[in-house]
């Protein structure tokens, strides 16, 4: 067993049953941890109740002060979170680096969030205040891309509104979730912040357990939908941050070497392992040639492999099952549009895959129409804008875009008219703690980040007062 443990009710335990965790860099298991039971889980969530009522009548400076002691000692113990960071996702260890330092920077402005109370009538005839109340106990389900940076995004908001919470990481990623604990354990209330493992079997125990107020979660739509139907009888609150098929609206008066590696770091960040990456990229007619060229020069170069070996830009799919459903993309590729680059798992231990430049394709192609998740790029040609706003809209997804023109109030316009969240110009996946993020139609419910998202943790009262 290793030095990770459960936490629960403010104690490190060990679990009622052990769970192997895969590096996927190496197909193998490099630790074993521990893994709860329904028991554990009960457990947890009865630790998580029984805090609330102090928690939440503490004041804000004190949590406020709660959440920058996280982000201190995220700060101080970075170098080995970030190095389990690679270990259990597979991403290289730079971009391991990068969101341990984005967790700690979450949570800083987290601790400067407020739902101040909103006075919208105080005369003579009486006073009517708008309040924002915490809601209780809540359950954090969390994906395998970010496992540390999507964790801090549940924690940060829910305790800050005054809740307890009970989070749980995706079982092929769980030692990150678990350290995290370890650090919680010292520095919040006993029963404030709970983190246990599954081997994905809790999910439905946990969101439809009568105990729980609210539901945040980070993962596939087909899960999402999932957790809304078993949340429904309680009529708990949910936040649901989903998938997408993220275009990305190439015009023909860019420079194209420029918005090619801009383009490529859109979709092959964390081997295109990202919610909001670029999932199909519509490129016109007139730079159509130039662009699949760049671009397929950009995959042939990039160097995949370890992310804990220097120099190393792009890392392994985070699991088989995602090794080999991208695999399944491949094939799609190959039959229905033209492979300029990469195309095929590499021969070698682990889950890799080399950055994969598709042409040729066309709406309707499972490769466009679907949302890859890997280091897939199918590149599609237009020629005429409006049309392409259309096809760009015509997915069920709506969670991120992007427009890219040297013509920066045309491409505005253009983004206007994108239905997702958020749509970028000339940049992608621009995001931040003080910028609210949300989906439309399937890629989710609810607003993550921000001041809107820690309303998501609240629920709304209103004091009306006769004079």
């Amino acid at each position: 067993m290793s030095d990770y443990r459960l936490l629960i009710g403010g104690e490190l335990l060990e679990g009622d049953d052990t769970l192997e965790v895969i590096n996927p860099a190496l197909g193998e298991a490099f630790v074993t941890v521990p893994r709860a039971s329904a028991r554990q889980a009960d457990a947890a969530i009865a630790a998580a109740k029984s805090a609330f009522p102090g928690w939440a009548a503490t004041t804000l400076e004190a949590r406020r002060a709660h959440l920058l002691r996280l982000a201190d000692a995220i700060a101080q113990d970075a170098d080995r979170l970030a190095r389990i960071l690679t270990q259990e996702q597979g991403k290289p260890l730079a971009e391991a680096q990068g969101e341990v330092a984005w967790t700690e920077g979450y949570l800083r402005h987290y601790a400067t969030l407020e739902l101040p109370d909103r006075v919208i009538q105080d005369d003579a005839s009486g006073y009517i205040a708008v309040k924002h109340k915490p809601l209780g106990v809540v359950v954090g389900i969390i994906a395998w891309n970010f496992p540390l940076l999507v964790a801090c995004w549940k924690i940060g908001p829910a305790v800050l509104a005054g809740n307890a919470i009970v989070l749980k990481p995706a079982p092929t990623t769980p030692v990150s979730a678990l350290a995290l604990g370890a650090l919680c354990r010292d520095i919040f209330p006993a029963g404030v912040v709970n983190i246990i493992t599954d081997a994905n079997d809790l999910g439905a125990h946990l969101t439809a357990h009568p105990d729980v107020a609210k539901i945040g979660f980070t993962g596939s739509t087909a899960t999402g939908k999932r957790i809304a139907a078993s949340s429904a009888d309680t009529l708990k609150r949910v936040t649901l941050e989903l998938g997408g098929n993220d275009p990305a609206i190439v015009l023909e008066d860019v420079d194209i070497r420029e918005t090619a590696q801009a383009i490529f770091n859109g979709a092959f960040l964390n081997a295109g392992q990202v919610c909001l990456a670029i999932k199909r990229a519509y490129v016109h007619q007139a730079i159509y040639d130039a662009m699949c060229a760049e671009l397929a020069r950009l995959a042939e170069e990039a160097i995949v492999d370890d992310g804990l070996k220097q120099g190393t830009q792009i890392g392994p799919i985070q699991n088989k099952a995602q090794f080999e459903k991208v695999q399944g993309f491949l094939e799609a590729a190959k039959r229905d549009g033209k492979v300029i680059a990469g195309g095929a798992a590499m021969e070698r231990a682990g889950y890799f895959i080399r950055p994969t430049i598709v042409r040729d394709v066309r709406d309707g192609d499972q490769i466009v129409d679907e949302e890859q998740f890997g280091p897939v790029l199918p590149v599609i040609p237009f020629s005429d804008v409006e049309e392409v706003i259309a096809r760009a809209n015509a997915s069920d997804y709506g969670l991120g875009g992007s427009v890219w023109s040297s013509d920066v109030e045309k491409a505005a316009d253009i983004a206007a008219r994108i239905e997702s969240g958020q749509v970028w110009v000339n940049q992608h996946i621009a995001i931040g703690p003080h910028i609210p993020m949300a989906g439309f139609k399937n890629s989710g419910l609810g607003v993550e980040q921000a001041s809107e998202g820690l309303a998501e943790y609240t629920q709304l009262q209103v004091i009306n007062v006769k004079r």
